[in-house]
């Protein structure tokens, strides 16, 4: 299912796709937004205080949002990352790692947001901070105190007026696929309806910093283009020449990399809706720049990493929502959670970009009080592999490197009852997920079994906030 995309139809379909984009763009006349976003600005009234956790302030709304979490999750394998799993780094059977379960309970993904809403001369203004709890820890903070640290999650701001918005600051990245529209709002983007932080393995998504243009030309027809944070990001599995200097690229460890521009980004989406039943589809495609520089030589190289992502969130019945995500890139590997490398380096200094597919497929349905989901997911990075000066192998998937990984799938089913929800006062939920997950590595040991496998469970009791 990963390999039905050959590399030169990745790259008409990526030119075709900015073709698209930018048509949208550039013949884009102002109109009203698409109503899951609301009315437009001109005609938008902040509505009363409907909960305890709302003030309003002149014309101006503040809401704190979020939710308390107790979670507990057993692992068949201790994989060493603490509530979210490390999808890529599951350990072989025959590790002491391999051969431990792991059990852990915390609070560390309680989450809380402020949302404030103001118009301001004909304009909508919103303003956005979210923060969790699974931020830097002290090395002895799970003894004693168990003290967690703090975490933002998003900081931006949004302005909206007439069919044009642009936004600004840390949100979810424009790759990451949306339920409806290009809102940033979390419940506007698909990042599954799991426990784990970490998601779903195959999902294409980052947080990051980035201002987005976005224009909407009908209710149903948007077109955005983001600029985002750039890292050029190599990753643990990739082995680099032994004269190169580690700190021009993000071994994941450097957050000091030489980055030459932004990522940029285009997204055309498109909502109909029929009866009570929405529909979504997007396609959305991505450019990277990357540069190193030889000191042997004095010599710098350029490259350009591309991406191609179509998604679809269809809802043929009430309720029932079936999603399939896909994403096919060169040198695109960061926004598979990092699991494949952006590129590898040369003897000489100069790059390869390394080609890396994923895909999510799943459904999420309501029955009464409760909504059921389950997701298949899956990675796969290709090989990239030569010599540098000392005939040392070097590159992703060296033989005898068991981190560089050839594929990653994922298999998660789960349950999320509701006991009880009130406008005022909130929701009081329980949430199961099961998943399962095999890991194989490009080369592993002669003696070793050929793949990794791991089985979890995740129990989640939560209270959110009205």
């Amino acid at each position: 299912m990963l390999r039905f995309f050959s590399r030169p139809r990745l790259r008409l379909l990526s030119i075709a796709t900015g073709t698209l984009l930018w048509s949208a763009l550039a013949t884009a006349a102002p109109a009203d937004p698409p109503p899951s976003d609301g009315p437009p600005p001109e005609q938008a009234q902040v509505d009363p205080p409907q909960s305890p956790t709302s003030l309003r302030v002149g014309d101006a709304e503040f809401k704190i949002g979020g939710f308390i979490d107790a979670v507990a999750v057993t692992r068949s394998r201790t994989v060493g990352s603490g509530l979210g799993t490390s999808f890529g780094a599951i350990p072989l059977p025959d590790s002491p790692a391999g051969n431990l379960s792991e059990t852990r309970l915390t609070a560390q993904s309680s989450r809380l947001s402020l949302l404030a809403t103001n118009p301001v001369r004909g304009a909508l203004v919103k303003g956005y901070l979210e923060f969790d709890f699974l931020g830097m820890q002290p090395p002895n903070a799970l003894v004693t105190t168990n003290a967690n640290g703090p975490r933002m999650r998003h900081s931006w701001i949004q302005v909206r007026t007439g069919g044009f918005e642009f936004v600004g600051g840390q949100t979810w990245s424009l790759m990451t696929p949306n339920r409806q529209g290009v809102s940033p709002l979390p419940a506007d983007v698909f990042f599954t309806q799991a426990i784990d932080p970490n998601f779903q393995v195959g999902l294409t998504w980052t947080r990051a910093s980035q201002f987005r243009f976005v224009a909407h030309p009908s209710r149903t027809l948007a077109a955005a283009v983001a600029l985002e944070n750039p890292e050029q990001y190599v990753g643990t599995g990739v082995v680099l020449p032994a004269s190169f200097p580690a700190g021009e690229v993000d071994n994941n460890g450097n957050t000091a990399t030489p980055n030459p521009y932004p990522d940029i980004i285009g997204k055309v989406t498109w909502d109909p809706q029929t009866g009570s039943t929405r529909q979504h589809v997007e396609v959305a495609t991505v450019v990277r720049g990357f540069r190193t520089f030889d000191p042997a030589s004095s010599a710098s190289y350029s490259k350009t990493g591309r991406g191609l992502s179509v998604n679809a969130n269809v809802e043929p019945i009430h309720n029932l929502h079936l999603i399939a995500t896909t994403f096919f890139s060169e040198g695109g590997g960061r926004y598979i959670f990092g699991l494949a490398p952006d590129f590898v380096i040369n003897r000489d200094g100069s790059m390869t970009l390394v080609g890396s597919r994923s895909f999510v497929a799943g459904f999420e349905g309501i029955i009464k009080r409760a909504t059921l989901f389950g997701y298949y997911g899956a990675a796969h990075i290709d090989q990239q592999v030569t010599v540098d000066s000392t005939g040392r192998a070097i590159g992703y998937g060296v033989p005898g490197n068991t981190v560089a990984n050839r594929q990653v799938n994922e298999a998660t089913a789960g349950v999320n009852y509701t006991f009880w929800r009130e406008p005022r006062y909130g929701s009081l939920q329980w949430i199961g997920q099961y998943s399962y997950l095999e890991r194989t590595p490009w080369s592993v040991p002669s003696d070793a079994k050929s793949d990794a496998r791991l089985h979890m469970v995740f129990i989640s009791a939560r209270y959110t906030l009205p």
